[in-house]
């Protein structure tokens, strides 16, 4: 995800969620923005394809939308997405979810906290891991968590912007770039070794 669209995410998330405090509505949009992305993008893709097409004009996107949420999500929401299709924005809904939620825990004195694991995070390792983090942060974790087998092992934690990375993964890379250092180290001390003080 690029800083630009996290940018812009949250710039829409913030109207979004004082709007919605505005209106006590705050709970009831976040579960919205859940039903959209966790379960409607997730169940059927073509949907969120559809709505990120440039090929697609806004007033077929805006009939679509109101014929597809009007009268099952909350009249703010839906007044969101549409002004979301004027702007042509409707591709960064997924970073502005993910934005909202973070401001949404965040005024609730909680913090969203998400954890990528090669394997499924034990209880103890998660009860460790909220532990730290109220330390660090003095604010209730809220873990999210997702399993991605290529970590082989460890895990990726992101609060915000901090980020810790203990993955198997990255430290091969850093020992990786280790070596090509010292590769480069070597080679070019092995130059001045063997060149003269005239160059020759």
């Amino acid at each position: 995800m690029d800083v630009g669209a996290q940018r812009i995410g949250k710039i829409y998330a913030e109207a979004l969620i004082d709007a919605a405090e505005k209106h006590g509505a705050a709970q009831g949009i976040l579960e919205d923005l859940d039903a959209l992305v966790d379960d409607l993008f997730r169940r059927e893709p073509e949907v969120e394809t559809f709505l990120n097409s440039s090929a697609i004009g806004r007033d077929r996107k805006r009939e679509v939308i109101e014929k597809t949420f009007g009268g099952r999500a909350d009249e703010l929401f839906v007044n969101f997405l549409l002004v979301l299709n004027e702007h042509e924005r409707l591709d960064t809904i997924r970073t502005i979810h993910a934005a909202y939620r973070d401001l949404f825990e965040t005024r609730a004195g909680r913090l969203s906290v998400n954890v990528v694991s090669a394997v499924p995070l034990p209880d103890d390792q998660a009860e460790t891991l909220r532990q730290e983090i109220r330390s660090k942060f003095n604010m209730e974790p809220v873990l999210c968590t997702r399993v991605n087998p290529d970590l082989i092992a460890g895990m990726i934690v992101q609060v915000g912007d901090w980020r810790l990375d203990s993955s198997i993964q990255s430290r091969l890379h850093a020992i990786r770039e280790q070596l090509v250092e010292r590769s480069n180290y070597e080679i070019q001390t092995g130059r001045d070794r063997f060149s003269s003080p005239d160059g020759n």
